[in-house]
């Protein structure tokens, strides 16, 4: 995907996430999506520095790189979203792209998805919103339809 697909997904993320944990549509569901609107784009953009130096799709975009972005975060206690961004990026370009990323870089070998298309594609923004409703939904379905603790506790109690 090239860059404004990647921003299109933040920006996407960002008013869905603020959906999925605030779903009333009132002031907390727009300051989620206000708290997680800049971490989640710079996020997304982030990976593309290595189109600057090193390797493109390799250097940044790597589960490596993800990890220390996600340490950097807890650490710091400082841009919580921001992990969220680095994950969608490498979605986009694995699942939505034809070429894929080296996820355990310096080991140089690309993975991807043999369903994306071409960064040029006049299908690429629809990719990319398809790919981000998917995102949204998913975690929906994380948040929403996870078994309670509670049920579990009881679960596990009545095996043992």
């Amino acid at each position: 995907m090239n860059k404004e697909g990647h921003v299109l997904n933040a920006v996407l993320l960002s008013i869905g996430l603020g959906y999925v944990f605030h779903p009333s549509g009132d002031v907390p569901t727009f300051r989620a999506i206000a708290e997680m609107f800049v971490p989640i784009v710079l996020g997304a953009l982030f990976p593309d520095v290595d189109t600057a130096f090193g390797k493109h799709r390799k250097t940044l975009h790597n589960l490596p790189v993800l990890a220390i972005v996600y340490a950097y975060t807890v650490y710091f206690n400082n841009l919580h979203f921001v992990w969220i961004g680095v994950a969608t990026h490498y979605v986009l370009d694995v699942v939505g792209s034809k070429r894929g990323i080296a996820l355990f870089y310096p080991y140089t070998k690309e993975y991807g998805l043999p369903v994306g298309v071409t960064v040029s594609s006049e299908r690429a923004t629809l990719v990319t919103v398809l790919i981000s409703i998917a995102e949204v939904a998913l975690v929906a379905a994380v948040v929403h339809y996870q078994l309670p603790v509670q049920d579990l506790t009881t679960t596990v109690a009545g095996l043992v």
